[in-house]
């Protein structure tokens, strides 16, 4: 396995796996060609410097896996940079094989590589299996996060 940024080429292949459940099926619109909004998303992710889209690839060089890592610098905790993980995906038929733990592992090194104090996440409560995923990677349910959704 090979974890590296994401390319452009990547985007598709990316977007399919973040459609590829209940959830993701009713919010996102995979498709070929690719809507143009999510070209557009990349560019504005690859082109921040606190924003980092990750692949994994396998050994044919096909993306099995994405996340996304986000630091956040903050005033609490002595002006502290928090890491954020989200759109945590592994492609359906790799799943089970412990590629989600090197996802993380790389994910919590890298994040401890540019300074930051701690990593967080967000779950949907409709998805216990991940709740039961991260808490066996150690992470801790602290808080509880709320959401206010705009309607386009």
């Amino acid at each position: 396995m090979h974890i590296r940024k994401a390319t452009k080429n990547d985007v598709s292949s990316i977007v399919e796996m973040i459609a590829d459940d209940a959830l993701g099926k009713a919010r996102e619109n995979f498709k070929r060609p690719l809507p143009k909004e999510y070209i557009q998303a990349f560019e504005n992710i690859h082109a921040d410097p606190r924003q980092e889209l990750i692949v994994v690839e396998n050994e044919q060089g096909e993306v099995v896996g994405t996340l996304q890592l986000s630091f956040i610098q903050y005033l609490t905790y002595r002006g502290g940079t928090r890491a954020q993980i989200e759109a945590v995906r592994v492609r359906r038929d790799q799943r089970g094989q412990g590629l989600g733990r090197l996802m993380f592992e790389w994910a919590i090194a890298r994040s401890r590589e540019k300074g930051a104090h701690m990593v967080q996440l967000t779950t949907d409560k409709q998805r216990p299996e991940a709740l039961g995923f991260y808490k066996k990677l150690d992470f801790k349910d602290s808080h509880i996060g709320m959401k206010l959704k705009f309607e386009p």
